[in-house]
């Protein structure tokens, strides 16, 4: 369920157009039929994303071609290659601005169309003991965080098992997104943290030693007792200045008796 695709570019049809799905900085290729190749003295036309020109092919026979390389604004610089058997496109180290429609164009109206979608690589994310202390801990539950960066259109999800927990989704890109979760010390369930888009999963499983012993340095209040504590505190604090004021008052009290005491009728 978790498994990151092993394949990492993926093709369907619909209405006549292949559907690609790349992964960013993969290599993908645009497969057209063997026909194209033997139209002698025709010209191959690649038109990509926003209708621009990026290939012209000649073909002078079936051994003399002549390839043009249409990149003057540098977008594909260096990583076009046209199969000079096929006239197959491919594109190296993909990028994300690369999504859209290719099309080839040939000679009687021929037309081929590829949709070509490439996703950002997601990040694996991050499990950590949660320093913060929230109204629902106490000392018998161990409070974690699963967190990742710089992330857009991603679920993140805690699972038990296969058992989703709790989710969180996020669409604009986003600097941090964390989820928290709280699991009994000493629980020996799975536990997972998930993050994926419609086309792959980076998963973080909870390491069972993060939740086997209690922090020495970490210890939770419920709401109620934080006030009680507070309350008290601020008695202390209250009598503290009042035995400190009375024994200053005391002082002055006595130096003045012994020095009355001390002058001559």
């Amino acid at each position: 369920m978790f498994c990151i695709f092993i394949f990492f570019c993926f093709w369907h049809l619909i209405d006549g157009v292949k559907i690609v799905t790349v992964m960013e900085g993969d290599s993908v290729t645009l497969n057209v039929i063997d026909k194209h190749r033997h139209e002698i003295h025709k010209r191959q036309l690649w038109i990509g994303p926003e209708n621009t020109l990026i290939v012209k092919v000649f073909w002078l026979d079936e051994e003399t071609y002549d390839i043009i390389y249409n990149d003057d604004d540098g977008i594909f610089r260096d990583r076009l290659q046209i199969d000079n058997q096929t006239g197959s496109l491919t594109i190296s180290n993909i990028r994300t601005t690369d999504s859209g429609l290719y099309e080839l164009h040939s000679s009687f109206f021929q037309r081929e169309s590829f949709n070509v979608t490439v996703y950002t690589r997601l990040p694996i994310p991050v499990i950590t003991r949660d320093s913060t202390c929230s109204s629902s801990s106490s000392e018998s539950r161990c409070s974690l965080l699963c967190s990742v960066l710089n992330v857009s259109h991603v679920t993140l999800s805690w699972y038990k098992g296969i058992s989703v927990l709790s989710s969180i989704s996020v669409s604009d890109v986003i600097s941090s997104v964390s989820l928290h979760l709280e699991v009994e010390y000493q629980d020996n369930n799975t536990y997972s943290c998930v993050l994926n888009n419609s086309f792959i999963d980076q998963t973080q499983h909870l390491d069972t030693e993060l939740c086997q012993t209690h922090p020495d340095h970490v210890h939770c209040y419920s709401f109620t007792e934080a006030v009680i504590r507070l309350v008290v505190s601020a008695v202390v604090g209250v009598a503290a200045v009042a035995i400190v004021v009375y024994d200053i008052r005391s002082r002055r009290a006595e130096k003045k008796r012994r020095t009355s005491q001390s002058v001559p009728d």
